[in-house]
């Protein structure tokens, strides 16, 4: 294979299929990222941030530490994912105030994780809900 052709391929996917995307604010970078994301995660980050635009009307959009953050302008980060191997994790980073707490402890005191798998029912009410109550918490400064 010539460089010219790995130059093609499009973003380079960290362990767990992450892909890496290059830092930077907006609905482009996470638009770039979730078309990274590889095989049946890329239509779950789809779905993820369909549900956060629609839950969050005005939702602030970056991409840091290569995975999307999302936020309130001038408020914080209250969410995020990534993609690992057989999953893609959720970060509700002050997940612990949400009510029912998500279901992955963190080693942060505040985080909490929701990891949805490939075959798994993901309960859409229960999601909008921690997305809804995360976005009324004040946001981390990152």
């Amino acid at each position: 294979m010539t460089d010219d052709k790995k130059h093609d391929t499009g973003p380079t996917l960290l362990s767990g299929g992450n892909p890496q995307i290059p830092k930077g604010e907006g609905n482009g970078p996470v638009r770039d990222y979730i078309a990274a994301m590889p095989g049946w995660k890329r239509g779950v980050g789809e779905r993820l941030d369909e549900l956060i635009v629609r839950t969050v009307p005005g939702v602030h959009k970056a991409v840091k530490w290569n995975q999307p953050f999302y936020g309130l302008t001038g408020e914080g980060w209250f969410l995020s994912f990534r993609c690992y191997t057989n999953y893609v994790q959720v970060q509700f980073l002050k997940g612990t105030s949400l009510d029912p707490v998500p279901p992955k402890p963190s080693k942060h005191d505040e985080v909490r994780y929701l990891d949805i798998r490939q075959d798994e029912e993901l309960d859409e009410n229960q999601l909008r809900s921690w997305i809804e109550q995360a976005s009324r918490l004040p946001g981390e400064r990152m």
